[in-house]
């Protein structure tokens, strides 16, 4: 195939390297640049609002939602075509990131459709842009078989949802950390005036942590079919801290249940508990796959 290249193809790679590769990895650049740059400004645009509210032109909130919807058809095109391919389903560390990435900016615009909660982009957009970054850059592989079972996908599906869920409940615990702060110092200045009340606030966190908790649950059962031998499998951590993650926000659903749990204790145990979740699968699988070079 040498010497069949088009002009069009302009990447340094080998002329071992069949043309149309070298053209499907400028191409997949092209596309992680542009979803880049929407998610880019999709934050630029949120944080207009939120930061000028009193000054100069706003942008208007749907604007901000239609380039991260943009971003997000973008960022979809792009998983497609590193997840998905003639070999299996690819799950390396960063495919994987971007995958957790996708579904949390899908649940964001989801729900900005009906609840006041776009404002987590202003943190989750950026995290989504360094997430294809890095996955345009390190394109390793690391292959689910397509005989894998259907019980095997549905439970890196639950798996995925339930991370994603509880990464936009840190992220509002965060704000609502901010969003406290401001009131019990009597500064309820600068862009803690556009948050909703911080009843509402509480109120979104613990449905996000509830919908998560319980994917989470179904996710963990699902995963103890596949479990032969921890050890063996290199799944000890990732096991033991999924289930400490798991008690954590059973404990703190509790709380607020029966002792009405709110304010800095539910921001302190919904951040310590996704912490925990972060350490059991990106900390597992990065020790695996960049440090050990094994694949989990």
């Amino acid at each position: 195939m040498r010497g069949n290249c088009t002009r069009y193809d302009r990447t340094p790679f080998s002329d071992s390297v069949p043309c149309a590769v070298r053209f499907n990895a400028m191409s997949h650049t092209l596309v992680a640049i542009a979803a880049i740059f929407c998610y880019s400004a999709a934050t630029v645009l949120i944080g207009l609002r939120l930061f000028r509210a009193n000054a100069g032109w706003i942008p208007p909130r749907g604007l901000a939602l239609a380039v991260t919807f943009v971003g997000l058809l973008l960022h979809s095109w792009l998983l497609w075509d590193s997840i998905f391919s003639h070999a299996g389903l690819h799950l390396s560390f960063y495919s994987a990131l971007a995958l957790t990435s996708w579904t949390v900016i899908t649940l964001l615009l989801v729900s900005s459709l009906t609840k006041p909660v776009e404002n987590l982009g202003l943190l989750l957009l950026p995290a989504a842009a360094l997430s294809l970054l890095f996955e345009a850059i390190f394109r390793e592989v690391s292959f689910m078989q397509p005989s894998a079972s259907w019980p095997l996908k549905i439970h890196v599906l639950l798996s995925m949802l339930a991370y994603s869920l509880l990464t936009l409940a840190a992220v509002q615990a965060i704000l609502l950390a901010v969003q406290d702060h401001h009131l019990r110092s009597r500064h309820p200045g600068g862009f803690v005036r556009t948050l909703p009340p911080l009843q509402t606030m509480e109120s979104l966190l613990f449905e996000m942590i509830t919908a998560g908790f319980v994917l989470l649950t179904f996710a963990l059962l699902s995963g103890f079919a596949f479990l032969e031998d921890m050890f063996a499998q290199h799944l000890v951590h990732k096991t033991v801290l999924s289930v400490l993650g798991w008690l954590m926000f059973g404990g703190l659903l509790i709380g607020r249940f029966r002792s009405g749990w709110r304010g800095r204790t539910a921001i302190a145990w919904t951040l310590g508990g996704f912490g925990v979740l972060i350490l059991a699968y990106f900390g597992s699988k990065a020790v695996l796959e960049l440090i050990l070079e094994r694949t989990a």
